[in-house]
């Protein structure tokens, strides 16, 4: 099994990508995803939020605002800190234990897990390989005010609390360019898919039985 984190800045194109590798037949591990499960209402995750910023920043249904949440941290690195601590430990747990199942279940897998703060958690230190997705800043800006509803204020600030994009591509064993076009991309995707599994063993007879057969 290899396991590849996909990263990049923010609205650079990271699901577009992750959802092509998928396509291609790989594993794909959503840190997005893992961190709204440990935040279910009622979680350990979801008591700490709400003891450290308040029932303001709920649902109706008892669900996190996101979107309320995200304009407190966004505006208070320490806020944004310790909001981080609460979840990063437990989604990197998820991970782990998604990660091995995939390799139990396929030996050769693929596995792509898509984090937006690979460098920053410290998570680079645990994968095999790193592709960075990038995009200009005013790509990124759009992309944010069009996705999100966010002013450009607010999108620099979340552009800004992240690595530069240029300091990720220093570590990165692939780049993307996310503004590609979608068949450019997907042809880009393939290939580094496809030699990513041809770097792994393949599945060889011992010498001595592939001796005997021959005989």
């Amino acid at each position: 099994m290899v396991l590849v984190g996909l990263t990049g800045g923010v609205a650079t194109g990271k699901s577009t990508v992750a959802r092509l590798f998928k396509h291609c037949g790989a594993v794909i591990i959503d840190a997005d995803e893992l961190a709204r499960d440990v935040v279910q209402p009622g979680r350990p995750a979801w008591r700490e939020i709400v003891s450290l910023f308040g029932k303001g920043i709920l649902n109706t249904d008892r669900t996190l605002n996101r979107q309320a949440l995200g304009t407190l941290v966004f505006a208070d690195t320490y806020k944004l800190r310790r909001l981080e601590h609460i979840i990063h430990p437990r989604v990197a747990r998820q991970q782990i234990t998604l990660a091995k199942d995939a390799g139990q279940k396929d030996p050769r897998a693929v596995v792509i897990y898509d984090v937006p703060l690979l460098f920053e958690a410290g998570i680079d230190k645990r994968v095999d390989k790193i592709i960075v997705i990038t995009a200009d800043r005013e790509t990124q800006i759009a992309r944010l005010k069009k996705r999100n509803g966010l002013t450009r204020a607010e999108a620099l600030r979340r552009i800004k609390n992240q690595m530069p994009l240029a300091r990720k591509r220093e570590h990165a064993d692939y780049v993307l360019d996310g503004r590609l076009d979608p068949t450019s991309l997907a042809a880009q995707v393939s290939m580094i898919f496809q030699e990513l599994h041809s770097r792994m063993p393949s599945d060889k007879k011992p010498e001595k039985e592939a001796h005997l057969r021959d005989t």
